[in-house]
């Protein structure tokens, strides 16, 4: 894995960000982050030229693009993700998704302390996406949609580090049953670093597909017809 410098990206949820990380490095070379609700689509270009700019080589330096695969926003993921394989296609690299959870939980984990480490996202109407590790980082609870309840019910009874936008309130039902507790930082994005770093250690043989864990909220009208394409 030396002298592999990927670059990484994620649109996933409340943030655009992007960097550049070189395998074996202590931090990225560039790197930038804006927090943003909405937007995406306007700011990644400029963001991901901006961060180039900044990198020896530029763009025919990169061997891969990793890019956050979900769950998240519908649009936001698809953003990320066709950004990513366009840059893989025009440089001819491999493009890697990163789950968005395990990027959330990964700073977390490299403390290796006691009990488990839960990413939650906010998924609206009392569900959240979750996943939890323990403190060797092997997945516990793989990613899925749960509501607040059923979540307390599957993980472990040991200590809960939490971090994401979900968090707060599975914090509130996990010390309603008596559940040893942490919230840690505002997990509102990944940090594009670890995306990074995961996606150094990603199979560059599996290609990038979105991971969205439930169908959109926006529905057809009834009766109407849908178009897939234009001939």
């Amino acid at each position: 894995m030396t002298d592999m410098k990927i670059l990484a990206i994620d649109t996933a949820l409340q943030a655009t960000s992007a960097c550049v990380f070189e395998a074996g490095a202590d931090a990225p070379e560039a790197m930038e982050t804006i927090a943003m609700a909405r937007g995406h689509a306007e700011a990644l270009v400029p963001l991901i030229e901006r961060v180039m700019a900044r990198v020896e080589g530029g763009f025919p330096s990169l061997s891969r693009v990793a890019v956050t695969v979900g769950p998240g926003s519908f649009t936001g993921l698809r953003i990320g993700i066709a950004a990513a394989r366009a840059i893989g296609i025009a440089r001819n690299v491999p493009v890697v998704g990163v789950v968005t959870l395990a990027a959330l939980a990964a700073p977390l984990i490299l403390q290796q302390r006691p009990g488990l480490v839960v990413a939650a996202i906010d998924a609206h109407h009392g569900n959240i996406y979750i996943a939890a590790f323990d403190q060797d980082g092997r997945a516990v609870l793989s990613p899925c949609l749960m509501t607040i309840h059923d979540a307390i019910e599957a993980l472990e009874p040991l200590p809960i580090r939490l971090i994401g936008s979900g968090a707060p309130m599975l914090a509130v039902e996990a010390s309603a049953s008596g559940r040893p507790v942490e919230l840690v930082g505002d997990g509102t994005a990944p940090d594009i670093a670890f995306v990074a770093r995961l996606g150094l250690l990603a199979d560059p043989l599996v290609p990038a597909r979105p991971l969205y864990l439930k169908a959109p909220d926006a529905k057809p009208q009834s009766g109407n017809p849908i178009v897939l394409a234009s001939t």
